[in-house]
């Protein structure tokens, strides 16, 4: 018998890049054969921007439970609910600051604290760019803790049409990296 274990917490923050989240939130969606459990939760500035960048709040209406950015209530804030996979999606660097300097001050600096605390996967998909070293210190600091940085870096191998299958090639690596079977583009197999 085969039962599903993964329970998953996706985390928006303000950066630049919802293009990113709606398309990790379409297909987490669609591994439901993998996935128990979707957890979504997004800051003020996450929802600002993706109505900006997106043209809509279609966030509103993703078939998962979305919790409140200051819910410590939410399952995913203790290491007990066994949530063991985690993106941050995209990530700003004010939250990876958050998490590097363990300040756990909303859902999504917690969540990502129980993440590392348990040793459970941490995916931050960090948006921004050129660094500055307090940046890659931060990225560091959270490599070195168990986290793995994941740049929103889109891949061209795949020679991607729309901002959407732009967005895949980033996403799909991401959820390579967690552990997940996705069907994606792969060197030397096309």
């Amino acid at each position: 018998m085969n039962t599903i274990e993964n329970k998953v917490v996706v985390a928006v923050t303000g950066a630049s890049g919802s293009v990113y989240a709606k398309v990790l939130l379409q297909k987490l969606a669609m591994l439901n054969q993998q996935v128990k459990e979707v957890g979504l939760v997004m800051s003020n500035n996450a929802k600002d921007v993706w109505r900006y960048e997106l043209g809509n709040s279609d966030y509103e209406n993703v078939p998962f439970k979305t919790y409140n950015k200051d819910d410590f209530f939410a399952p995913f804030a203790s290491g007990s609910a066994k949530y063991n996979i985690m993106f941050i999606c995209p990530c700003s660097m004010g939250t990876l600051a958050r998490i590097a300097s363990g300040i756990s001050n909303d859902l999504t600096s917690r969540a990502a604290d129980v993440m590392l605390k348990e040793r459970r996967k941490l995916i931050l998909m960090v948006r921004d760019t050129p660094y500055s070293l307090i940046h890659i210190n931060n990225m560091k600091m959270i490599t070195e803790a168990g986290g793995i940085i994941c740049p929103a870096s889109p891949s061209f191998y795949s020679r991607p049409q729309t901002f959407e299958e732009l967005a895949a090639t980033v996403v799909d690596r991401a959820l390579d990296l967690a552990g997940l079977s996705v069907n994606a583009y792969r060197w030397g197999e096309h």
